[in-house]
């Protein structure tokens, strides 16, 4: 397991809340710059067998070393198993994460080999089996954790509407670390 330095991350976190008060920075109004507590290895192991799948070990150690969101990229990591209680009504991706956590969606095949650039449209839920949305962007953008297969690990972007399918990271520890570096 590919273990993360806790402390450092938090404190980076802290730093940069501490820079924005008003929480004007893109996505901080909704993670508040917080992070919830780290996953007991029981409840990640119980999603995995579950959903029939591995969780990468990047993501797989952040929840259970740090935590399960939400302070992140866009509007904040999303929670692995349980929906964010602050999110009532409004929470535009509401939708899209139940549908991951539908019966074997996650276990599946992540059906491309190389990126889709351009316009997907409905064609969206099709394209990201086999993967788990981590975080919002807004505007019906989503980022995607692929969960197998030859691009195992990395963290693609999609936008269905412009941007199309794309990998934006090698893997969740260059994501979110790239987050905590931004300035």
């Amino acid at each position: 397991m590919e273990h993360w330095d806790c402390d450092e991350v938090r404190r980076r976190i802290r730093e940069l809340g501490s820079r924005d008060p008003m929480r004007s920075h893109f996505g901080a109004e909704a993670h508040g710059y917080e992070l919830r507590l780290a996953l007991p290895e029981a409840r990640i192991r119980a999603f995995e067998e579950t959903h029939g799948v591995g969780l990468p070990g990047e993501y797989r150690s952040f929840l259970a070393e740090v935590g399960d969101g939400p302070a992140g990229p866009g509007y904040g990591l999303l929670p692995l198993a349980e929906p964010r209680a602050d999110a009532g009504e409004d929470w535009a991706v509401d939708d899209e994460w139940e549908r991951d956590r539908l019966p074997g969606r996650l276990a599946g095949a992540f059906p491309l080999t190389g990126p889709l650039p351009g316009r997907i449209g409905s064609s969206a839920p099709e394209l990201t089996r086999g993967t788990l949305m981590v975080a919002d962007e807004g505007c019906g953008i989503h980022v995607r954790l692929i969960l197998d297969g030859p691009r195992r690990g990395e963290i693609w972007r999609l936008d269905p509407d412009w941007g199309g399918f794309v990998p934006v990271s090698a893997g969740f520890r260059d994501w979110y670390a790239g987050w905590l570096r931004r300035p």
